[in-house]
């Protein structure tokens, strides 16, 4: 999947100040473009790929969602190591572990923790594998900036009443409210057309969906967790917002650095876990404290076996998270930055391979 061109564009401002500090002095502060010393931790740029020139190849394929971070690491890595070719695709989650777990893959990139039935394909396939959780995630539900009659805040139930599997051939947002009822929500619903847009199976923030949302009422209630299938679903996020921005009457869900950067089409439901529960806006605040009910956390996975025969591939890794790399991706993708000691675990993981 290609990233939207504002996303792209800050990829390569962030690339830009990481070439920069790379050519600035050895005296410890980091050069901002305007020649003032700058924070290490805002803008990496005393953290460089290593000063041997690397050459060879770098694939990471998998989630949408995790895509720009890479992105704006791998064009950052290239502003130093320019021989080092390095690809990064964004087909969803699940089929980045299907290239992955074949070996056709160096990274994938992940919403969600790779599922037991994937790393048993891995491991049936000879391929170890280290997680290194990398940012935060608020998965945002949105509905079009212009729209005037959807809820200003839904709840889990309200959402299973309106995509959950009992709501098939729903196509009026009213269709939704006996079944909302009957989950203990007042929400009243406006009498209008239902357009839902969202990510389809091959999405791990599908499965973070259905995970969070459907699966413990429809658990509860004997149904089978999936949502329903009759919506618009796509891969691409920039697609889902489209539709999203293009009904009146829209509901659909992303993450939250794709819904933040096009706030001039969309805009923010807010969230509560239970029936009638506090509303919370998904902000870079509310979802690194966990105030908001759909925060998680996303991962890369690399293999080790190629990390240990790919000094480009290691060196990347090594960069990906020295001190200071996804906090200035994170500033410019709209991700939110990991606490500092579960960086550190991620660190860890990775020396300890």
């Amino acid at each position: 999947m290609a990233i939207s061109g504002s996303k792209r564009l800050a990829a390569l401002a962030f690339a830009s100040v990481i070439a920069f500090g790379a050519c600035s002095n050895n005296s410890g502060a980091t050069a901002s473009p305007g020649g003032a010393a700058s924070n290490p931790a805002s803008a990496p740029a005393s953290v460089t790929p290593s000063a041997e020139a690397l050459t060879g190849e770098v694939s990471i394929s998998g989630s949408s969602t995790v895509q720009p971070i890479s992105q704006a690491v791998a064009e950052a890595f290239n502003a130093t190591q320019p021989d080092v070719a390095i690809t990064v695709d964004g087909p969803g989650t699940g089929d980045g572990f299907k290239l992955f777990c074949k070996g056709e893959t160096d990274i994938s990139d992940a919403s969600r923790k790779i599922k037991d039935e994937e790393a048993k394909t891995c491991a049936d396939a000879g391929i170890e594998f280290v997680e290194l959780k990398v940012a935060i995630d608020g998965m945002s539900i949105l509905t079009a900036k212009d729209d005037t009659v959807a809820p200003a805040c839904l709840s889990f139930a309200d959402l299973y009443a309106l995509v959950g599997p009992e709501s098939e051939g729903f196509k009026n947002w009213k269709d939704a409210q006996a079944l909302a009822t009957e989950l203990k929500s007042s929400t009243t619903f406006p009498d209008a057309e239902l357009a839902i847009n969202g990510p389809g199976e091959e999405s791990g923030t599908y499965d973070y969906f259905v995970e969070a949302i459907v699966t413990p009422i429809a658990t509860a209630r004997s149904k089978d967790a999936n949502t329903r299938k009759d919506y618009q679903s796509s891969p691409n996020d920039n697609v889902i917002v489209q539709g999203i921005a293009g009904s009146a009457a829209s509901l659909g869900w992303v993450g939250y650095a794709y819904a933040e950067e096009n706030l001039d089409k969309v805009k923010f439901i807010k969230v509560s876990k239970e029936p009638n529960g506090t509303c919370v806006e998904p902000t870079k605040e509310t979802i690194a404290d966990n105030s908001y009910p759909l925060s998680r956390a996303l991962y890369v996975y690399v293999n080790k076996a190629k990390a240990a025969d790919n000094a480009a591939l290691a060196a990347f890794v090594d960069y990906y998270l020295a001190e200071g790399t996804i906090a200035a991706a994170n500033s410019t993708v709209g991700y939110v930055d990991l606490a500092p000691d579960v960086l550190a675990e991620s660190k860890s993981a990775w020396e300890s391979r």
